[in-house]
């Protein structure tokens, strides 16, 4: 038998469903690039950017890597899978085709496209789910039934069994037809948009360089769990900003699939035989968990995540225009909190858990622009973009998704309580270095001669606030008694 193996969002050979099962045949791995998921998206930023280009460019490098070692390699085809697709496998004379089925709208489209163009040749397929931690057919109901609020979803599912892993091939081999065929350039980082190299170096000030493959993420693993034991206080530390250790910084190989989640479940487990089980153990599940529940939803309700009512149909008006979408894209709102977060996004591609949630209110619920244009900008800007999550999280933080509880973020509150004494603001926003302690977090509220002091001058270093942040914070505050 003949199986190609259609390479999707699914870059290691850990726990790999789709390749474990095609692993007694002769395989023909490829990674079809398709222009159709790059350029400027609908709401203007480039799909994809510069950091999540290189980390992509640098999994299939690692996964082509891995795949030659054990006898086998990934070709690499660019085009439209539901034709690049049927083409190969008439040229290798495959018999069938192991593919990764993945929920978000798109993809499911392209998938079922491709399908159905292989069904048209009289090809078979076989799908497979790998890219949760709980499998979609383990769960306690079927899955057009989840429960659309986590906490219900979580208390019925936790007691779920996880699957084991699949088995990581030993070795693989090569179909002959393939052999003599060219592997093809991996995709670079200029394919993405109107990007240079250098765009996406690495910057000094980044939590973690990112490099991208299955290798770098185990070892990732490997140094956070193991080798610095930082598991063990998870829950205290991952509001943090600052440092490489204050979370586990997972994410980015997570959404290429270079880490399974069910690899990570099983790491925890072995850290609580071998050394502590406590709340931060269970907490790194629960982040698992979160991933998951979005992976769902978006099986239920579709492209109703897309829609600016979402999944509620909740009406509200979106009177904030282009100037104050620009000022927060470029980290040039005056609020100090919001845009050393959004700076630290354009310059190194990631943003800890809590720069996500506070930049997301800011845009939303003080500048009341279009959540979905901050979606998009973060699906552009961000190392570890996820469709479901970051999707998902957007509409809920609007108010029109998943358990919204009508809620938003006191910025200035959560720049005193999470960075107290400035220093992360400091290191992103240097044209207010002068300002010592937490007074960084409000300058417009020092004197001109405090300010001057400081050698800092309001509208000429840095903006003055988009809005007045006093009277707007009482409006939100009203709004929601």
């Amino acid at each position: 038998m003949t199986t190609l193996v259609w390479v999707r969002r699914d870059l290691r050979v850990h726990d790999n469903p789709t390749l474990a099962s095609a692993a007694n045949d002769d395989v023909v791995p490829v990674y079809v690039h398709d222009p159709r998921t790059v350029g400027e998206g609908r709401y203007g930023p480039q799909r994809v950017g510069p950091y999540r280009a290189r980390f992509l460019h640098e999994s299939l490098s690692d996964y082509r890597q891995t795949l030659r070692s054990k006898g086998a390699d990934l070709l690499v085809r660019r085009g439209a899978p539901e034709e690049v697709v049927p083409e190969l496998v008439e040229t290798v004379g495959a018999d069938t085709v192991h593919l990764q089925t993945m929920p978000a709208t798109e993809e499911f489209g392209v998938e079922n496209a491709t399908r159905e163009a292989l069904r048209g040749a009289g090809v078979e397929t076989e799908r497979f789910w790998t890219h949760t931690l709980y499998h979609v057919e383990d769960l306690a109901s079927d899955v057009e039934e989840v429960a659309d609020t986590f906490t219900t979803w979580r208390k019925v599912t936790e007691s779920r069994q996880v699957r084991n892993q699949a088995p990581t091939p030993e070795t693989l081999s090569l179909a002959d037809a393939a052999a003599t065929l060219d592997s093809g350039d991996l995709p670079t980082v200029d394919e993405f948009g109107p990007w240079d190299e250098g765009d996406a170096d690495p910057d000094d000030r980044s939590v973690l360089p990112f490099e991208g493959g299955e290798s770098a993420g185990r070892e990732r693993v490997h140094d956070y769990v193991w080798e610095g034991d930082h598991l063990r206080e998870y829950k205290e530390t991952r509001n943090g900003l600052l440092g490489a250790d204050y979370s586990s910084k997972f994410s980015p190989w997570l959404a290429v699939g270079a880490l399974s989640p069910r690899f990570l479940h099983d790491e925890v487990r072995r850290y609580e035989d071998r050394r502590v089980s406590n709340e931060s153990t269970y907490w790194l599940l629960f982040e698992l968990m979160w991933r998951d529940f979005f992976q769902f939803q978006f099986v239920k309700h579709g492209a109703g995540f897309f829609s600016a009512t979402g999944i509620r149909a909740v009406e509200r008006e979106w009177p904030g225009g282009d100037d104050r979408f620009e000022r927060w894209a470029a980290g040039e709102t005056g609020v100090p909190f919001v845009d050393a977060n959004m700076r630290e996004l354009n310059e190194t591609g990631y943003l800890s858990n809590r720069g996500r949630q506070n930049v997301a209110s800011f845009l939303v619920d003080w500048l009341e622009v279009d959540w979905r244009r901050g979606a998009a900008y973060f699906e552009a800007r961000l190392v570890d973009y996820d469709v479901c999550s970051n999707w998902g999280n957007w509409a809920y933080q609007a108010g029109v998704g998943n358990d919204s509880r009508n809620m938003y973020f006191n910025v200035l509150k959560q720049a005193d309580d999470y960075d107290a004494d400035g220093e992360y603001v400091r290191r992103w926003l240097p044209e207010l270095d002068g300002i010592p302690g937490g007074d960084v977090h409000e300058p417009w509220t020092l004197s001109d001669e405090r300010l001057t002091e400081c050698g800092v001058e309001l509208g000429l270093d840095y903006p003055r606030p988009v809005v007045d942040v006093g009277q707007r914070h009482s409006e939100l505050r009203d709004e929601r008694l």
